[in-house]
């Protein structure tokens, strides 16, 4: 049971989801700000959004998809095949047998054969194999029978043809099959155990390699089933090492309920034919007009999804980037979600204008206290582009800072700035505080 449960809950474990375990793990929002102009420039384009040029971006000559769909494929036809020949050769050795008896089961015996197992509720018997051994393994076979043991080992089978590329169910049936004898034997051996141990001494038999059916006379398995018929019954304290296996399972069902569900995320960018068509062309014109302006209104962002919803999938793309637009975190949830935004001290009002408030004091309190002068001193010149990258965490401080940048001066100086951030009130959800991750982009301008 211990194979065959943890085989089923490999496959179940993974589609398995409890909102009470998610709902303890504190969720993490992302936000991006508008770039904040630093230089020479005219201090009142501060708020001005930087778009990127639109890149082409064409489908890869070779569909991996496609092939590693067909090397499974290929995979699974394979493994079925191989099943089907083996039923074939068991269908074979029925036919050339006899049927001797039935006793709640079917007893065929293979003509000059020294050969015993089972499949399903059929024994397999060699008709040379002498009539004292037949009594033990009779017994041996009827304890797979009444267990419906190749239940299990067809079970494998479908694993086999279906996950054929995983070596670990060959291994599962394989030490399956093993639990299966030594249940068997454990059985048989209660009647009279020196007995059994001679009929198992003095096997030295063929069998026929079938993975499916019980075999007792399995070669490679007897020394082990000797070994096994030895062995006490296990205590208690050795039982309890299979209760290791409930923290990695209670681990997986965390990581499983933990995950996000995909989220829908309109874009502003979709695929389109080799050549333009009447809705790429629109959604370029839509988007090169979006650029130009700096900012998208409600009709134009639902025009534009729009569109998108029309272009086939699986065509060339055109993307626009503009980080201002990108307002979804890092896990794909729409910032939306938030009840409450994190409120920059003195910003008032609902969520659109404390988010604007916010956005225009970062801004500000950037710009004031960035050291213009930099420049002179560490010899850069030109437009230098900064990613400050924070969080504010569930108490309102500022955390988690990550800079990037070509400088290390500019670098240093951008975290030197966004460490000097007030507290503010935290970011909301469901009634609880939450991280609120925020992506600045500094645009710092040095005229040569």
């Amino acid at each position: 049971m211990y194979l065959l449960g943890t085989a089923i809950l490999s496959f179940v474990l993974p589609f398995m989801q409890f909102d009470v375990i998610s709902e303890q793990i504190p969720s993490v929002f992302r936000m991006e700000l508008p770039a904040v102009f630093i230089g020479n420039g005219n201090p009142e384009v501060a708020n001005v959004v930087q778009s990127l040029d639109p890149v082409l971006i064409t489908q890869s000559s070779v569909d991996w998809p496609a092939v590693l769909l067909i090397i499974y494929g290929v995979g699974v036809t394979v493994a079925v095949l191989v099943f089907l020949l083996k039923l074939q050769k068991l269908a074979v050795i029925r036919k050339s047998s006899h049927l001797s008896k039935t006793l709640g089961y079917r007893i065929y015996e293979i003509p000059n054969s020294t050969e015993a197992f089972t499949f399903l509720r059929t024994m397999y018997l060699g008709a040379t194999i002498s009539e004292d051994k037949k009594e033990h393994i009779i017994a041996h076979e009827k304890v797979h029978i009444d267990q419906w043991h190749s239940l299990d080992l067809l079970f494998f089978e479908v694993l086999k043809a279906l996950f054929w590329f995983n070596p670990m169910v060959y291994i599962y049936q394989k030490q399956l099959q093993s639990l299966h004898e030594f249940a068997a034997d454990k059985t048989v051996a209660e009647q009279d155990k020196s007995a059994y141990y001679q009929n198992l001494l003095s096997q030295v038999f063929g069998t026929t390699s079938i993975s499916f059916i019980n075999t007792f006379f399995n070669q490679s398995l007897i020394k082990k089933r000797i070994i096994m018929l030895q062995k006490s019954k296990s205590n208690r304290v050795s039982a309890l090492k299979y209760l290791l296996v409930i923290p990695f399972i209670a681990g997986m069902l965390v990581y499983t309920s933990c995950a996000n569900d995909t989220a829908e995320i309109s874009s502003t960018v979709n695929s389109t034919a080799e050549g333009d068509t009447e809705v790429m062309q629109k959604i370029n014109e839509l988007s090169e007009a979006i650029m130009k302006v700096g900012n998208i209104s409600d009709e134009e962002m639902k025009a534009l999804e729009f569109l998108a919803a029309e272009a086939k999938p699986g065509d060339k793309i055109y993307h626009s980037v503009d980080e201002y637009l990108t307002d979804v975190n890092e896990e794909g949830v729409p910032l939306s979600t938030l009840d409450t935004f994190p409120v920059y001290p003195g910003c008032e009002g609902d969520n659109d204008e404390v988010k604007k408030c916010f956005s225009e004091s970062i801004t500000k309190f950037i710009g004031n206290n960035f050291n213009t002068k930099l420049g002179d001193d560490s010899n850069i010149s030109g437009k230098q582009r900064i990613v400050a990258n924070f969080s504010i965490n569930k108490i309102g401080l500022v955390q988690d800072i990550k800079i990037i940048s070509d400088y290390e001066a500019l670098s240093n100086e951008a975290l030197r700035v966004v460490r000097l951030l007030p507290k503010m009130k935290p970011g909301m959800k469901d009634n609880k505080t939450v991280n609120v991750l925020y992506s600045l982009p500094i645009l710092f301008n040095i005229e040569e």
